[in-house]
């Protein structure tokens, strides 16, 4: 008698586990799921081109001492075995280290032109390194610091005051105005006086 009773007791638990799936939002557990939408994309906001080739190449081509296994040498992190675009071995980063600085006063210098210089491939490089608003947790100012993360070129900066990572952190917590792309004039904001021409890099 018992063994006549399992299968039924077997689908009333089978039905019961279907219905208090369903109960929480699970739906048939035997059906296909259903389509999935991808919600688009809204804001998003680009750094300051002005203030990166400025203020911020000039820190990526410097000379600077490196510490790495307790010996401290100098070295550049455009160097060929650092991030060099063509031959370095550093990972994402990459820096064509005799960019030209593009004037961004020149009409000809429409943004579809300035995207194509190598000023800007070390930008758009540069700005993938970066958590926006959140320097510290950006691999362009962790790295350097070895600040919770393997750094292969040592340390660079010994620590938050060192003025090359004010410039980062303050490139990277000014972000452009949403709606405003990379080449808004709101960069030179990042200047005192607020001219990228003319002013100094901000850095608090």
């Amino acid at each position: 008698m018992r063994t006549g009773l399992r299968p039924i007791a077997a689908s009333a638990l089978a039905a019961l586990a279907a219905v208090v799936v369903a109960a929480c939002g699970g739906g048939n557990p035997l059906d296909n799921p259903p389509e999935v939408t991808n919600e688009a994309l809204v804001g998003g906001q680009d750094l300051s081109f002005l203030y990166f080739q400025k203020c911020v190449m000039p820190i990526l081509v410097a000379q600077l001492p490196v510490t790495l296994n307790g010996t401290t040498s100098i070295n550049s992190c455009a160097s060929a075995g650092c991030h060099d675009d063509t031959s370095g071995t550093g990972g994402a980063l990459r820096v064509r280290g005799d960019a030209v600085e593009v004037d961004l006063d020149d009409p000809a210098n429409t943004p579809d032109v300035v995207r194509t210089t190598d000023m800007y491939k070390n930008f758009y490089s540069a700005q993938g390194e970066v958590v926006f608003g959140n320097a510290l947790a950006s691999r362009l100012v962790a790295k350097p610091l070895v600040l919770g993360v393997l750094h292969g070129g040592g340390i660079v900066f010994d620590d938050v005051e060192d003025p090359n990572v004010k410039i980062l952190r303050y490139w990277i917590e000014h972000p452009m105005p949403l709606g405003q792309d990379e080449f808004s004039d709101a960069g030179n904001g990042l200047f005192t006086p607020p001219d990228a021409d003319t002013g100094t890099c901000n850095v608090d």
